[in-house]
């Protein structure tokens, strides 16, 4: 397989857990740097993951760096599992659970239908460890020195939460969502919701527009594409 890096290549990836999106970019750029002798290449992710999720992210190369735009307002489909009974500061693992909740009231008849509340247009507010630029810096500068900043709303769009298992305290879901949702935060109001308390423990992007991740790259398989073609 020849790829046309300068010309412009749309690169499926399946990102690893606890790699940034950065790190998968650039992880990239220095392989072809050292094994392929390409020196100079424009290389560019279009929508960021958590380090701690997988599944897809799309990488474009050269002329094509310039559709990264375009990519963004794709919508995204996250399958992944909200543990309830807790959270934690960032609303995920990267961080440890601070506050404990009760979930005895909780049945599977109250889960369903509070995904059903979920579901449609909306406003949400981005968590605290995010990458929400607030007076130059990054939310998450602010967060990990224990600041606190207030964060505006932004309007988003679930079109389909579905709870597709439950093993309480976990909840299993699948979710299509707007550009700008962060899957996070929506495991803080799931779990507000309950009137208990909820962090994001799993989550892999499984769609973003008509890109798919079982058709994405692992990304030592494509390396080994690259040195064998």
């Amino acid at each position: 397989m020849r790829f046309q890096f300068a010309e412009g290549e749309i690169l499926l990836i399946n990102k690893p857990a606890s790699w940034t999106s950065f790190d998968v970019v650039n992880n990239l750029r220095m392989f072809m740097k050292s094994k392929l002798d390409i020196k100079k290449i424009k290389i560019g992710h279009a929508g960021t993951l958590d380090p701690l999720a997988t599944g897809l992210l799309i990488l474009c190369t050269g002329k094509f760096t310039k559709k990264i735009e375009e990519f963004k307002e794709f919508d995204k489909e996250y399958t992944g599992v909200f543990t309830l009974g807790a959270t934690t500061p960032s609303f995920d693992l990267e961080t440890l659970p601070d506050r404990e909740f009760p979930i005895g009231h909780i049945s599977e008849k109250m889960i369903l239908e509070t995904a059903g509340y979920f579901t449609g247009k909306q406003v949400q507010v981005p968590p605290q460890f995010s990458a929400v630029k607030i007076r130059g810096r990054r939310a998450y500068d602010y967060a990990r020195q224990e600041e606190v900043v207030k964060l505006a709303s932004k309007p988003i769009d679930i079109s389909a939460f579905e709870i597709t298992k439950q093993e309480m305290p976990e909840v299993h879901f699948r979710i299509v969502c707007s550009k700008g949702t962060y899957i996070r935060a929506l495991a803080r109001d799931f779990g507000a919701a309950l009137n208990s308390g909820a962090y994001l423990s799993t989550l892999c992007r499984t769609r973003i527009g008509p890109y798919h991740l079982r058709d994405a790259y692992e990304l030592e398989h494509l390396k080994e594409l690259l040195l064998n073609p």
